[in-house]
């Protein structure tokens, strides 16, 4: 069991790191949760304090924010006690002591700490993180936009007069500085951990678009068969003309374009007036002894098979070939590089990858992933926010 506890100044993209890392761990099947203690502070006493109630010096409200630390802890250990494995305790724990207070109750309780801080200097990532937070923050629906942003300057303000950033190298920690520029990794040790150091790594805060569709029309396709490296058919190849004059219109500058090396999604790449890079692990989910086959086809030939299939989907193997979560595993690498372009994104792929891919991007479970709607010919637009993702679907015939 470890809590990951969040640290940092307002506005340095601490939640949108915190949901991140959750998200990325769910995705790898490991039980995250993220612990905010601004959420508790608005359950129990409402979303519209105000910056005062946030100075280090007014002793009502750190008693009060103190005791939603308190209340956001006790849930934590009582989550890891019920099977949760990794708790994202997100707050500023701006100072040492209260980073001390978290990590005596997290030793006391048997449970391993990780720090996370995030620090920004960059003054237009932290004036664009403040308008995010105008715009998105639960504190400040239906605020006036002039006051919104006035109010959380002063509460940073507030913040900055009391922060203490980490400087004891007995900890486990890791430091982002500067939306990615800079990462400082201490103390960090096993498998998992420093799998997350890599996806920090390359996490950053600039917003930027991600683009996802299916190849064309493959012959497989209208023939209802899985698996292959099929042609276009002619509805195929006119979807990828549509597409690349589609994007065109949309995407300003020259995006990053990654298909896989099947020659469906390299035609369909083809298309597109930007160079594409085919990415074995972009490859379709591999089908076995099914592979070419109709699913009406393993039905008869293989009943045992497509029960085992139909009861556990996510986990079910094709004979000599692959699951879904063996197709999540090797999409990490991928996610990882994913995380951190700043540009757009473009990928050609295929239903079962798109799936693992759409899941993570959109915060859907492993067991979610395999029923998710990734039709053909459309193009499935994700642009990542602290709060969640906006998405859009364009249906192309």
């Amino acid at each position: 069991m470890t809590v990951i506890v969040m640290v940092g100044l307002p506005a340095r993209g601490k939640t949108y790191i915190a949901r991140k890392l959750a998200r990325y761990l769910n995705w790898q099947g490991h039980a995250a949760r993220v612990f905010n203690v601004g959420n508790y502070r608005r359950m129990r006493l409402g979303s519209n304090q105000p910056a005062a109630f946030f100075d280090p010096t007014n002793p009502t409200g750190v008693g009060a924010r103190r005791a939603m630390a308190e209340a956001a802890l006790d849930d934590v250990f009582a989550w890891l006690g019920d099977g949760g494995q990794y708790a994202i305790y997100d707050a500023t724990n701006a100072t040492r002591t209260r980073r001390s207070w978290v990590l005596a109750q997290c030793e006391a309780a048997g449970v391993r700490v990780v720090f996370v801080e995030s620090i920004c200097n960059d003054p237009a990532i932290v004036e664009a993180n403040i308008v995010e937070t105008k715009l998105l923050s639960p504190d400040y629906i239906g605020a006036d936009p002039a006051i919104a942003v006035a109010d959380f300057r002063e509460r940073i303000a507030f913040y900055e007069r009391a922060y203490e950033t980490i400087a004891d190298d007995s900890l486990s920690y890791v430091k982002l500085i500067d939306a990615g520029r800079q990462l400082v990794a201490n103390n960090i040790r096993g498998f998992l951990l420093g799998r997350l150091v890599s996806y920090l790594m390359n996490l950053h805060i600039v917003p930027r678009t991600i683009w996802l569709t299916r190849h064309g029309e493959s012959a497989y396709n209208a023939l209802g068969k899985i698996g292959g490296d099929a042609a276009l058919t002619e509805a195929g190849r006119a979807y990828a003309t549509r597409l690349s004059a589609f994007l065109r219109e949309r995407i300003a500058g020259e995006p990053t374009v990654w298909t896989s090396t099947l020659q469906r999604t390299l035609t369909t790449g083809q298309a597109l007036p930007w160079g594409a890079l085919p990415l074995r692990a972009l490859d379709e989910i591999d089908a076995g002894i099914c592979d070419g086959m109709t699913y009406a086809e393993i039905e008869a030939g293989f009943p045992e098979e497509f029960a085992s299939r139909k009861a556990d989907k996510l986990t079910y193997r094709y004979p000599r070939g692959e699951s879904y979560l063996d197709v999540i595993d090797r999409l990490n690498p991928v996610i990882v590089n994913l995380e951190g372009k700043r540009k757009t994104v473009v990928i050609i792929a295929h239903q079962a990858v798109l799936r693992g891919l759409y899941a993570y991007l959109a915060d859907k479970t492993p067991q979610e992933c395999v029923h998710l709607e990734v039709p053909l010919h459309t193009a499935i637009k994700l642009i990542p926010k602290a709060y969640g993702v906006d998405e859009s679907r364009f249906f192309l015939g």
